[in-house]
């Protein structure tokens, strides 16, 4: 009876640990399911303002203009580069590369009078280099086509250097089989290429124009209409 007695003491005791056990396992799995949302949540929304604050920054507006030269959508190009800025900018580097080709070993003066007597042809010069820009800058931009959007404006550190100061930002390639360097203006919430380092352009066209710049330098012709 003893024995009995122990058995039906046993079994109260069982039953009771099943008890227990079933709410705690249950607590558990509702406590990592609510913080999973949580966590779940929290992530999305700050990926979310990351995003949004990516959509302000040069790389992803350099992006934009990727995506856009690539599809052949030329408004949103047109939109996202100011030409006439690009244009100015431009203009030294043809006469630097004038001088360099033709100039060399010439008097500082008469360097220095290159530039003045430029200016007659400058809308010549201008004119042409409006025409020929915007296909570098395709050209240019066109080279980072193989680089997914999303990668180029969140792992932009891997693919650019990107400096900003103020409202102006410097834009250089990172890969060394990418040739490409822009200045950029801040626009809004977007940023426009207002400049563009291009050496085999600026040659190109120095080699135009360039000779018979440096040769009315040298000749004094012009001098005294500057």
């Amino acid at each position: 009876m003893g024995k009995n007695v122990i058995e039906i003491e046993r079994f109260p005791a069982t039953n009771a640990d099943v008890t227990l056990k079933r709410p705690v396992w249950k607590t558990v799995a509702v406590t990592a399911a609510i913080t999973f949302v949580a966590v779940s949540a929290i992530a999305a929304i700050a990926s979310y303002f990351y995003w949004q604050h990516l959509k302000t920054t040069p790389q992803y507006s350099l992006a934009l203009i990727v995506d856009a030269a690539k599809r052949d959508e030329q408004a949103t190009v047109n939109e996202l580069v100011d030409i006439d800025r690009v244009v100015d900018d431009f203009l030294p580097q043809i006469i630097d590369r004038a001088v360099d080709l033709y100039g060399r070993g010439l008097p500082q003066e008469t360097i220095e009078r290159v530039a003045r007597i430029a200016a007659p042809v400058m809308p010549s010069v201008k004119s042409r280099a409006r025409d020929e820009l915007p296909g570098a800058i395709r050209q240019k931009t066109a080279s980072f086509g193989n680089v997914p959007f999303a990668a180029m404006v969140i792992g932009a550190d891997k693919y650019l250097d990107v400096s900003v100061a103020g409202d102006t930002a410097t834009v250089r390639s990172r890969l060394p089989e990418h040739n490409f360097e822009v200045r950029m203006k801040k626009s809004g919430e977007r940023w426009k290429i207002a400049g563009l380092r291009d050496e085999e352009l600026a040659t190109r066209i120095a080699q135009r124009i360039g000779q018979e710049i440096v040769a009315i330098a040298i000749n004094g012709t012009g001098s005294s209409k500057s």
